[in-house]
């Protein structure tokens, strides 16, 4: 009977024991990963940026439509500019412009980045286990500053669907500490409430 009981007792303790490893482990392995897709996230956010920097560049505004800026990288080119000092200029501070070639968006933007694939740029990068076509929210229009237009856009990701997969608890957690604190509970580029270009997690 005494070494029944002993048994048992073992075995609760083993149990309580794991609890409390577990309760403490999961917290560190939620972060890691966290951390981990923050950088993939953070890593397409900027590209995302590229692409509507250069949108702009040519157009004069941004783009919200994917479809539109997508194909606009993949078939547009920059032109590339040769500045020499007009050799009429005795000042020197006149200098031709010539265009000497074109250089391919995508080239320009993200030639030095190994198997870059343009058309996944508008996708979430979440683990192919829990991915299921997950978009950014992309926005683009106008506000006034100075009572003058002024162009912007915002890409954005909450932390729900980009942690897809982690502890729900967690993640609820997570959203409600950000969202005492005023800020928006996931990660974004640019804004649509004032004229900037930056992230969030700045």
């Amino acid at each position: 009977m005494k070494i029944a009981l002993k048994l048992i007792l073992l075995v609760i303790i083993v149990g309580l024991g794991y609890m409390v490893v577990e309760s403490i482990m999961e917290p560190v392995r939620f972060n890691k990963q966290k951390d981990k897709r923050e950088i993939a996230v953070i890593q397409k956010l900027e590209d995302i940026r590229s692409a509507e920097l250069a949108f702009k560049a040519i157009n004069g505004k941004y783009m919200s439509d994917w479809d539109t800026l997508i194909n606009f990288v993949k078939e547009n080119e920059f032109p590339i500019i040769k500045e020499v000092p007009d050799p009429n200029d005795t000042t020197n501070t006149i200098v031709i412009r010539d265009t000497i070639g074109y250089m391919p968006i995508t080239d320009s933007l993200y030639g030095r980045r190994e198997a870059f694939n343009i058309d996944q740029l508008k996708y979430v990068p979440i683990p192919n286990e829990f991915f299921n076509n997950e978009m950014f929210d992309l926005n683009a229009g106008t506000i006034e500053r100075g009572g003058m237009p002024v162009h912007v856009f915002e890409c954005k990701v909450d932390y729900k669907t980009m942690l897809k997969g982690l502890d729900e608890q967690l993640i609820i957690n997570l959203k409600k500490k950000v969202e005492e604190m005023n800020k928006y509970s996931g990660l974004k580029i640019g804004s649509m409430e004032e004229a900037s270009t930056e992230g969030n997690w700045k």
